[in-house]
């Protein structure tokens, strides 16, 4: 799918071969503070969430997809998770690796997970939660079609300090 800045990406399922590149970000301490995990995850535990996982948004209550670029090189994930069947919203989250970041990825990958949650999973909003210090996040949101709703006042607890959220909401 092409976005207005012909960055061209890919979601796809999760495969076996992903198994480093999610130890990866799901050990990534740095990442914990902008997430709603605060644990390491073994080999063993992501291992069996590949295999076990359905795929199925109303069984798993979310969907991981794997973030490719135009190359067909691994490049990030992205989420929807914390499913709302009944109101059929959903948490929308990404992380892109290091190396790929500021190109236009997390953008694409954005858009293209926000078609998918109209199109295929028929869900009417997407929602973030994004630390207001949190300026790429942000403005990625934004950018993505996001809007400022609210801000929650001490959200985020990254083990020694609060900070508060924005919570950001994407009507399909």
């Amino acid at each position: 799918m092409k976005t207005e800045n012909s960055i061209n990406v890919t979601l796809r399922a999760i495969e076996p071969e992903d198994l480093d590149l999610l130890y990866q970000i799901e050990n990534d301490q740095k990442l914990w503070q902008v997430g709603a995990t605060n644990v390491p995850y073994s080999r063993y535990t992501l291992h069996d969430y590949i295999a076990t996982s359905s795929d199925d948004i109303y069984a798993d209550r979310q969907v991981r997809l794997i973030v490719e670029n135009a190359e067909h090189k691994t490049i990030g994930v992205c989420d929807i998770v914390r499913f709302e069947p009944q109101h059929l919203r959903a948490e929308a989250g990404i992380v892109i690796m290091k190396p790929y970041r500021q190109q236009g990825y997390a953008q694409a990958a954005i858009r293209q997970l926000a078609h998918y949650a109209l199109t295929i999973l028929h869900l009417h909003q997407l929602y973030a939660v994004v630390a207001t210090n949190n300026e790429a996040a942000l403005r990625l949101f934004r950018n993505a079609g996001f809007e400022h709703e609210t801000v929650l006042r001490d959200w985020l607890f990254d083990g020694h300090n609060y900070a508060d959220a924005v919570m950001m909401q994407s009507f399909l």
